[in-house]
């Protein structure tokens, strides 16, 4: 059984065809991480695949004490506060120095789990009849997300009458918020902490950063915009966070590379295999390696369908919002703190829609000079 581990055996069969097709019952799954078919997915033929301040309060006490910490969940908790705040006009404290118990965080991350493995349960519509099972868990953990979302909708209806759209409905409301919690809180939370743990296995990385934000500090220099975008950048080709973008199919269609799509199954593309093939990135395709997208000091752009972190024909509205999170919160973490892993911590992403680490990010932490 390889469900988790499911991203690393696409990415092995996905070294020998570019397109795996998995007869299932009743219908058919198709992977795609060739460029060319990821474009006609997403652009060619797009309309037949419907789809911290506080943080540094606790990171000082946490280095003067010599603690462990879990980066990752300091980082989900910082981002929904963010969110929550700017987003809604609320602010729920989940930050607070006895970091309070995150209940919307943990059933988000519960239904996530659960959906997630529906796509391999056979058994999902028995359980879901009879109300058994992970469909209890499911049921009860929508419960705790929709008192959350509609909790904090205030704040976005008035954002719609001012729009002079009054007809928005609650469920409409509500899935404005959970969206824009996901968007907040689920994707740049696990980036800075892949990011983190490239530059705990690559240190130089990270030493290489540090000097510069020293250099820029002293000379006003803006060489860190650079580095720090491009150290994000490639955390995102090796680590993004959307794993699996899976898509329905309305009419039967013939891929670029002559493979046979049918109406009424599925196609997905996979970001995760799609930046680790050699055949898009060359023989260091599986190497953490910031400098290929720095040449002669200009940031190196790619296809949005060989580096797919935010698609093309639906492109995350939030990318540059998101762009200047992740690199202001990676500069100033690793300009003010040196990162250690804790020994024997296992560091393995979990099966769910986003790709977070499954044990979090265990670690201890220094103060750089």
């Amino acid at each position: 059984m390889n469900y988790d581990r499911m991203h690393d055996w696409l990415v092995n069969y996905f070294s020998k065809s570019k397109t795996i097709v998995v007869p299932m019952p009743f219908t058919t799954y198709t992977y795609i991480a060739d460029p060319a078919n990821v474009e006609h997915v997403l652009k060619t033929n797009f309309n037949n695949y419907p789809k911290a301040l506080k943080l540094s309060t606790i990171l000082c006490q946490v280095s003067f004490l010599n603690h462990e910490i879990d980066m990752q969940e300091l980082l989900m908790r910082m981002t929904l506060d963010s969110i929550c705040k700017v987003g809604f006009g609320v602010e729920i404290g989940t930050l607070a120095p006895n970091l309070p118990e995150n209940s919307y965080a943990h059933a988000f991350d519960t239904a996530n789990i659960i959906v997630t493995l529906r796509f391999i349960d056979p058994l999902r519509k028995i359980k879901k009849m009879l109300s058994i099972g992970s469909e209890v868990q499911l049921e009860k953990s929508i419960k705790v997300i929709d008192d959350f979302t509609y909790s904090v909708k205030q704040d976005i209806l008035s954002r719609f009458i001012e729009l002079g759209e009054s007809n928005a409905t609650d469920k409409s409301l509500k899935d404005v918020v959970l969206n824009f919690a996901i968007a907040g809180r689920d994707t740049t939370a696990p980036t800075l902490s892949w990011a983190i743990y490239m530059f705990m296995t690559h240190a130089h990385v990270a030493d290489k950063l540090y000097l510069e934000l020293k250099k820029f500090e002293e000379n006003r220099a803006n060489e860190e915009h650079f580095l720090a975008s491009i150290e994000i950048t490639e955390t995102l080709r090796l680590y993004p966070a959307v794993p699996q973008d899976p898509k329905g199919i309305l009419e039967d269609d013939v891929l670029p590379d002559g493979t046979k799509i049918k109406a009424g199954g599925m196609v997905t593309y996979v970001p995760y295999s799609v930046g680790r093939m050699e055949y898009n990135w060359g023989p260091d395709a599986a190497s953490f390696v910031p400098e290929r997208w720095f040449k002669d000091r200009v940031l190196k752009t790619e296809s949005p369908f060989k580096f797919t972190a935010f698609q093309d024909q639906g492109i995350c509205l939030g990318k540059d919002s998101a762009y200047l999170q992740m690199r202001m919160g990676l500069a100033i973490l690793c300009r003010f703190y040196k990162f250690n892993l804790v020994p024997d911590h296992v560091v393995k992403y979990r099966m769910m829609t986003i790709l977070s680490m499954a044990y979090g990010l265990k670690l201890t932490i220094e103060r750089r000079s």
